[in-house]
């Protein structure tokens, strides 16, 4: 199996047997590590000139693109009044805050304010600023100690520059804590809830292994139908074809791989305790020749993302949205899980923030 976002280190294995254990709720309050790069956006949708608010577990960043077409991050709020600083505009390569008009550069620091005279020096006034980078079309934004950041790489996305595969980019929100969507994503069992979708069906837990930072499962699955063929799974819709499917969670991003027919990575954004974003790239491998494949690629992308991902998702997002609301009426309730996959992923989850917490608490 790929191991594309896997560090290089020795995994451990874990049991694959379904077996009943009980979820800790603890994993439903916890927060993030931020020493992580986080996908916040689409870079296409950030044109020259314009702000755009995003916030990172109740950080508010305002991104914007200057004059020269680069980006910057600077905390959301005016170290005057602290007005957001996205309600404000940009001039030339800073931020101006739209009350006062005072301008901040990339670095955060205040470079001018418009009723001062020249002549006169200006405040220490200071916009913290947080490490950017555009890459994949997304923009990615490191919340943490920024001296962390040149250790931390983004993923490497190979099949960007394979022209056999198709990609098709997918965004969602989820009114849910990041733990309930990430555990959806592992759980290839929930394949019940897309069977009117001629989705897979019949999966097995084959084998699962752990790291510190991460968590790779491997499910043998059935598919059968219509996207099967069109797929290339099969000769005919009625024909079941088994194959084995990857499913690897590198805190805090996914990379799932069904072999050599398509893959997903799909980058998590917590945003609250009871919000979640996602950004996704999906990659199909379409059997057209190139000369027909490139200029179908804009239809084929809008069918497959109207007519199959956003209905999958749609369904998803009802099903963990569900979850939080019945786990916010009774925190205290109990839940018993018999995945392992599910149980490690949680132990990740709680092992990261707790970790950060008490390198947090060192430094101080």
């Amino acid at each position: 199996m790929s191991q594309k976002l896997l560090p290089k280190v020795r995994m451990k294995q874990l049991a694959a047997t379904l077996t009943s254990q009980v979820v800790q709720n603890t994993v439903r309050e916890v927060g993030i590590n931020p020493n992580y790069w986080y996908a916040v956006g689409w870079a296409d949708e950030l044109k020259i000139g314009e702000i755009m608010p995003v916030v990172i577990w109740s950080r508010a960043i305002a991104i914007y693109r200057d004059q020269n077409g680069q980006i910057h991050a600077l905390e959301d709020a005016c170290p005057h009044k602290g007005v957001q600083l996205h309600r404000g505009k940009v001039t030339g390569c800073n931020l101006a805050c739209g009350y006062h008009g005072w301008e901040f550069n990339g670095d955060g620091d205040c470079v001018n304010i418009p009723y001062l005279p020249k002549t006169q020096k200006l405040p220490r006034a200071q916009a913290r600023n947080y490490p950017v980078e555009e890459k994949y079309n997304l923009i990615w934004i490191f919340p943490g100690d920024p001296a962390l950041a040149n250790t931390s790489d983004l993923p490497n996305i190979p099949e960007l520059t394979q022209k056999e595969w198709l990609v098709v980019p997918l965004s969602a929100r989820f009114q849910a804590h990041f733990s309930i969507c990430n555990e959806n994503t592992m759980d290839v069992f929930h394949g019940f809830l897309h069977q009117k979708l001629q989705g897979w069906f019949d999966p097995v837990l084959i084998n699962l292994r752990e790291t510190e930072t991460a968590v790779c499962a491997d499910y043998q699955v059935s598919y059968r139908g219509w996207m099967a063929k069109f797929l290339g799974l099969s000769q005919t819709a009625n024909q079941v074809t088994t194959l084995p499917v990857a499913v690897q969670y590198h805190y805090p991003n996914y990379y799932t791989s069904l072999e050599g027919v398509s893959s997903l990575y799909l980058f998590r954004l917590p945003v609250s305790a009871t919000e979640s974003r996602s950004f996704a790239l999906f990659f199909f491998k379409v059997r057209l020749p190139q000369s027909i494949l490139k200029p179908l690629q804009p239809l084929l992308q809008k069918l497959l993302r109207g007519l199959v991902l956003k209905k999958f998702l749609a369904q998803d997002i009802e099903m963990i949205e569900s979850e939080q609301r019945t786990y916010l009426a009774n925190r205290d309730r109990r839940y018993v899980e018999i995945n392992p996959a599910i149980i490690a992923i949680q132990r990740l989850i709680v092992r990261q923030y707790e970790q950060f917490l008490q390198k947090s608490s060192q430094v101080r």
